[in-house]
């Protein structure tokens, strides 16, 4: 009996190559339902939680609100740990796509590179609360903090290492001396998380500057020169 051989991939907008073809040089469109369907899994489940918290969300529920069979959810996640581990890591995903973008954007100085790690996570909140609020709420939750902490700790404190070393760039080249780097690192650190705490309890507050303010009286204390 032959082995099947695998189907071919073609890049997608993005330059991925997660699209198979068929025999025929078309999209596989069995392969493009079922991604579409996971997606719509994962976005139902962030929606649920967002609103209802974790503890009332399950594999049925899920199945009814995008009006198809537990099966379809088993079969595509296995178990509601895997589906909240597949969640995490879209959330981690997606806000390293608009780290990427912004933060690491070319010709941006290590000062500019700063603020836009803070506006970063401030743009994130006010476009997607119900992902901010989903992460902030598998960050709290017994039955969800050790899978976070997995999934979640490890892009945060390279994050922190990145912001560390964007404020160590400034300081040596601005001719700083006795500056605390690793506590200005992580007072910056407390306020973006503290922000998102605070925004996800108090959503009329969603668009407040104080997050940016802040941090820049912060930076301009340290730093007079560089900001």
């Amino acid at each position: 009996m032959k082995t099947p051989k695998a189907a071919p991939v073609v890049p997608d907008e993005d330059g991925e190559t997660s699209t198979p073809l068929t025999k025929t040089g078309r999209k596989d469109g069995r392969h493009l339902r079922g991604q579409a369907s996971v997606q719509r899994i994962i976005d139902t489940t962030i929606r649920l939680i967002a609103e209802e918290g974790i503890s009332g969300v399950t594999m049925q529920r899920i199945a009814r609100e995008i009006g198809s069979s537990n099966a379809l959810v088993v079969f595509h996640f296995g178990s509601k740990e895997k589906l909240f581990r597949a969640v995490l890591e879209y959330l981690n995903d997606q806000f390293d796509a608009l780290w990427q973008k912004t933060v690491w954007k070319p010709g941006l100085s290590a000062a500019e590179r700063v603020v836009a790690s803070i506006d970063c996570a401030r743009h994130f909140r006010i476009q997607h609360p119900d992902w901010v609020t989903v992460w902030v709420l598998f960050g709290g939750d017994r039955q969800t903090t050790q899978l976070d902490r997995m999934i979640s700790l490890p892009s945060d404190r390279a994050y922190l290492a990145q912001s560390r070393a964007f404020l160590t760039e400034i300081a040596r080249e601005g001719g700083y001396e006795n500056v605390d780097i690793d506590t200005l690192a992580e007072g910056l650190n407390y306020l973006v998380h503290g922000a998102w705490y605070w925004d996800t309890f108090n959503p009329d507050t969603v668009r407040s500057d104080a997050l940016h303010a802040t941090a820049l009286a912060l930076l301009r204390q340290a730093f007079p020169k560089s900001f």
